[in-house]
């Protein structure tokens, strides 16, 4: 089969509406920058995942009390903490636009290598990232998400559900392979390996859900 059927190697054309866009086909991030339109999607492998509607009170009260404990806890250290919208891309190969197919917006990611970051966001692994289920997009998360972030190399990973008011966290061992702690939920504190000394209060996160 070559390229051609399979690849689409328009990456100078706008595109203003999703509805132009052929979901079959395989597309980089030089394509992904030049779509306009309203919607958020993700690459992953060069295949499109649209992204949830705008996230719901819940999600934005449990992703503002994270934000703001990692950050406060980051002041005058070297990592530096991003939320969405904020591009993270995984290159396998080269670091080229056109050569890059995996592109995700993390709700919120932990990067120590400042070196990863460059003014589109950040090219490669981030040390911490952390995902909060939306309804209809937990498959993604678990899934598709979880093998990018492993593959990858992301030291840590937290999902966190607004349901089940609980945090799970994986972390990378020595053989590459993710790790799950205990479901952590209401009336417990959590910790980073990532980020030593930090505490997470789940009574704090889950307050008034």
């Amino acid at each position: 089969m070559t390229t051609e059927k399979t690849y689409a190697d328009l990456t100078e054309k706008k595109v203003y509406t999703f509805n132009e866009i052929d979901e079959s086909l395989t597309y980089s991030y030089a394509h992904y920058l030049n779509w306009l339109f309203d919607e958020r999607v993700e690459l992953i492998k060069g295949k499109i995942f649209k992204m949830s509607p705008a996230p719901s009170r819940a999600h934005q009260e449990v992703f503002g009390t994270i934000f703001r404990r990692m950050g406060n806890f980051l002041e005058n250290k070297l990592c530096k903490i991003y939320g969405a919208p904020f591009d993270v891309r995984f290159p396998t190969k080269s670091k080229a636009d056109k050569d890059v197919f995996t592109v995700l917006q993390p709700d919120i990611c932990v990067v120590c290598d400042l070196s990863k970051l460059d003014d589109k966001g950040c090219i490669g692994a981030p040390d911490l990232v952390v995902e909060i289920l939306s309804p209809g997009n937990n498959k993604k998360e678990l899934l598709n998400k979880y093998k990018v972030y492993e593959e990858f190399g992301v030291k840590e990973y937290w999902v966190v559900s607004q349901s089940d008011q609980s945090i799970l966290i994986y972390t990378l061992d020595i053989e590459g392979k993710f790790q799950p702690s205990k479901i952590f939920t209401l009336s417990e504190k959590i910790t980073s390996s990532v980020l030593p000394g930090f505490v997470l209060d789940l009574d704090d996160v889950f307050e008034g859900l």
